[in-house]
């Protein structure tokens, strides 16, 4: 069964996640996304001066992340880069659901169900570490012995192949309900490799290309940082979704 015994991988990304959350309240905020005509003077990955004024004008959109989670600002307007305070508690506890948990209980993602029967968890990631089958992208990995995939829908039996450049293949054969499952160990993970991933029903098959990212970083910002630099656009994606804070967006 999943994840029964990977209890020692999961832990080192649980430590990880202290680590990140420990040093996450004294970090500058950065810039994690923006767009609009002020794109270019704040670039994702630029870290800004605590009380920093941004000035925006029509049509820009910039997402910020601190230790407390992320603000999306909308121009027009000037903006102060701390923003108000509001506590981390809650940003730490959806973080460590999303990026660490469990034995046993990670074996159901994907099956757990509403008294309506409804998939609570259906169509989205649960775990910013799991590789989205189905979409193709950089993927950062800080633990390569515990690579997992995810599929969104999981209503029905599949075998995902994996093929690496050379033409070596490997299986990962998910039961109907199972959404989540290992990377093959005849397929080790190493930085820059790249693999393609293809079932039956596919449109096309999914390409990745792995970077693997050392777990020693000690704040949300510095995490984020180096999905920028890595390329990992579909993670940063989930972080900035799953951290943003409530009533986090301003405008001008």
């Amino acid at each position: 069964m999943l994840w029964t015994n990977k209890r020692r991988p999961q832990a080192a990304i649980a430590a990880f996640l202290g680590i990140m959350l420990a040093g996450s309240a004294v970090a500058a905020p950065l810039v994690v996304r923006s767009a609009g005509p002020s794109a270019k003077v704040y670039p994702a990955g630029k870290a800004l001066p605590d009380n920093a004024k941004i000035t925006l004008k029509a049509g820009d959109t910039v997402v910020l992340l601190d230790g407390r989670g992320t603000r999306t600002l909308s121009g027009p307007g000037t903006f102060s880069s701390t923003g108000s305070t509001v506590a981390a508690a809650t940003t730490g506890s959806t973080l460590g659901a999303l990026v660490s948990g469990g034995g046993e209980r990670r074996a159901r993602i994907g099956a757990v169900r509403s008294a309506s029967g409804i998939d609570k968890n259906a169509g989205r990631n649960p775990n910013v570490w799991y590789v989205d089958v189905t979409r193709s992208a950089n993927m950062c990995v800080a633990d390569t012995s515990s690579v997992t995939v995810w599929r969104p829908d999981a209503s029905k039996a599949a075998s995902v192949r994996v093929t690496r450049a050379d033409g070596t293949s490997g299986t990962i054969d998910l039961a109907a309900g199972q959404a989540a499952g290992l990377w093959p160990a005849s397929l080790p993970v190493t930085d820059g490799s790249a693999y393609k991933l293809s079932w039956d029903g596919a449109k096309a098959p999914t390409s990745l290309k792995f970077v693997v990212v050392k777990p020693t970083s000690p704040g949300l910002e510095d995490m984020a940082q180096s999905l920028i630099k890595a390329g990992c656009n579909a993670q940063l994606d989930l972080l900035i979704e799953t951290v943003a804070l409530p009533d986090g967006k301003s405008q001008g």
